[in-house]
């Protein structure tokens, strides 16, 4: 059997056990498989997810589920404007021991879990949310002069109400980029909503329960790494990206007129990696154009900013993103 061949095998047998995997998740976080798609793709691959929508819409009990089903070890952090830096990451005490010697000990904080859910994470302070800056990008923290390593895999899942503004600190861009996605949550519809009072009024609920160990969600991260990309679907994640850069020769009027900022290299990176975790999540061995196309929004619309004159317009990045990608010749034609 070739290497290819085996590839192929592992490819098939993981999208299996994701199979399983969302339809665990499904019976507790129900009709809303775009959004369990897009959070299990940050896992997939290696990354965190920023989860936008109103209270009550379910993104506790996504992440909780998660949690449980990828067999992660999670933590919850509800920030408000008083959490302070240690109270995530942990603090020095001095300790006493019993021979009456003193030194100082280190109190692991909540950061230190596989999964952290950052609940509502624009309500903390800039120098709280700074906390998770070198924990996003570097997988460890510094406390006290100490570089100390977090577990293997670390993911953030933070939320965000997008309406309640008031006594919120907005996210800078540097934090922003971190997030491999945007995962927006929607109001579920008529029959959803049906179906979710049907399953949460009763006298007994779905129980989650684990179809991945920590172990295999690593296999499954450095399997997904292996999934061939074709040229054209590479030169299109290039061709999309650099289009919605406002000073790029290539980007199209409307982006030049209303875009104040585009998205980095990040971008690219997060494109190239969720279109194959995309790919594997509806049993394909390698992602397509579509894919790309799908994943535009969740990548880019954190990635980049109006000018102010195009929200006085009334314009907004979702409308942008996808006039701009209906109009732009090599995505049409490579869709």
């Amino acid at each position: 059997m070739t290497e290819t061949d085996d590839l192929v095998q592992d490819i098939e047998a993981l999208g299996v056990k994701l199979g399983q995997a969302k339809a665990a998740i499904t019976k507790r976080f129900i009709g809303q498989e775009r959004v369990v798609d897009l959070t299990l793709s940050a896992l997939l691959c290696g990354g965190h997810g920023l989860l936008i929508g109103l209270p009550g819409l379910g993104k506790t009990r996504l992440v909780e589920t998660l949690s449980t089903v990828m067999g992660l070890n999670g933590n919850r952090v509800q920030f408000t404007p008083d959490l302070m830096p240690a109270d995530i990451l942990g603090s020095e005490v001095l300790e006493t021991g019993s021979d009456g010697s003193r030194a100082f000990k280190f109190i692991k904080g909540p950061i230190f879990c596989q999964l952290l859910m950052a609940d509502e994470i624009n309500r903390a302070s800039p120098r709280t949310q700074s906390a998770l800056l070198q924990a996003m990008q570097e997988r460890q923290v510094t406390v006290a002069g100490a570089d100390r390593p977090l577990d293997v895999p670390f993911h953030v899942l933070a939320t965000q109400n997008p309406i309640e503004q008031e006594g919120t600190y907005p996210l800078p861009e540097a934090q922003l980029d971190r997030f491999l996605v945007q995962i927006d949550v929607p109001y579920p519809t008529r029959e959803t909503e049906r179906d979710i009072l049907l399953a949460t009024t009763g006298v007994e609920e779905e129980q989650a329960h684990a179809v991945f160990t920590a172990d295999e969600l690593i296999a499954a991260q450095t399997l997904l790494r292996r999934m061939p990309v074709v040229e054209s679907v590479m030169e299109l994640i290039l061709d999309l990206v650099r289009a919605f850069r406002p000073d790029d020769p290539t980007a199209p009027q409307p982006v030049r007129d209303s875009v104040a900022w585009g998205p980095g290299p990040r971008a690219a990176q997060a494109l190239m990696m969720t279109v194959r975790a995309q790919a594997l999540l509806q049993g394909r061995l390698a992602p397509n154009a579509q894919d790309v196309i799908d994943m535009a929004g969740p990548v880019l619309s954190h990635r980049m900013a109006l000018t102010f004159a195009a929200r006085a317009r009334g314009e907004t990045l979702a409308d942008l993103i996808s006039d701009t990608i209906k109009s732009f010749d090599g995505i049409g034609a490579a869709a």
